[in-house]
């Protein structure tokens, strides 16, 4: 079920953060207490039907509460075309599961994910981006709900 409001989402518990991408999804999740953030492997994206398989699949092997994905946006808050794809791929998967998700604005992740990242070769960099990405994503996500 897709959440608007960040009141409603699961104060405590593990959840996964999403960064969906048109190539790689990239993937993170907290430890229970949300102290932590973990990266997992990307998955790469032959169809949004597969990627939600795998997406359940992660959702079944660990106890989580909710999921974040990151809502890419224009600087000036408008959307784009990636951004209806996000929301496309989010109702679907809403359709396979029980858990709430909501969005988190996900202005210039890759942009930090890269400096987290560091100078390493471009093909360890397109390993990590995504998921690096992901873990900032749902760091942001954390953040948000501690203040509210």
């Amino acid at each position: 079920m897709f959440l608007s409001d960040y009141k409603d989402f699961p104060r405590i518990g593990r959840i996964i953060g999403i960064d969906w991408g048109l190539r790689r999804c990239g993937i993170a999740v907290s430890d229970e207490n949300r102290d932590f953030v973990f990266t997992r492997p990307q998955l790469n994206i032959k169809n949004n039907d597969e990627l939600i398989q795998n997406i359940l699949k992660i959702l079944s092997d660990d106890k989580f509460v909710g999921i974040v994905v990151g809502l890419p946006l224009y600087s000036d808050g408008t959307e784009s075309d990636t951004t209806k794809m996000v929301r496309d791929f989010v109702e679907n998967l809403s359709k396979q599961t029980d858990l709430p998700i909501i969005f988190v604005p996900e202005n210039l992740t890759s942009m930090a994910a890269q400096a987290e990242i560091g100078r390493k070769s471009i093909t360890k960099i397109k390993q990590e981006l995504d998921s690096v990405s992901a873990k900032i994503i749902l760091e942001n996500a954390i953040g948000l709900l501690k203040r509210i």
